[in-house]
């Protein structure tokens, strides 16, 4: 469980952060769109929270040795699957993002339920 939730937290925090940048912004919305000042720093808090939730919950899974090589495979797989969107189907990087956190709050669930 601890697996899905390091790499939906990932997945949804590098989609927020991509969605915080005027280009991916204006690749989703369309030319002359920028993101509000306000939703960009949401976005912003967004990710890092979720980067950093991928971390914990790579290192509570995994332990501290074998936590941070997973957390980094998470990362690169969430980042892989983002560049793809945004290269290839720029407008569905919301997609990705709403799937990503319904993972998110799946692995939430499934964690709380599991106690740990």
């Amino acid at each position: 469980m601890k697996a899905l939730l390091a790499f939906s937290a990932a997945l949804t925090g590098f989609s927020a952060l991509s969605l915080a940048m005027d280009r991916h912004y204006e690749d989703y919305k369309g030319r002359g769109h920028t993101p509000p000042a306000a939703l960009r720093r949401w976005m912003q808090l967004g990710g890092a929270l979720g980067l950093a939730l991928s971390l914990w919950a790579a290192i509570a899974g995994y332990g501290s040795a074998q936590g941070w090589v997973f957390w980094f495979g998470a990362m690169m797989v969430a980042a892989l699957a983002v560049v793809l969107t945004l290269s290839y189907a720029p407008r569905r990087i919301v997609r990705l993002l709403r799937a990503g956190a319904v993972l998110l709050a799946l692995g939430l669930l499934g964690s709380l339920a599991s106690g740990v």
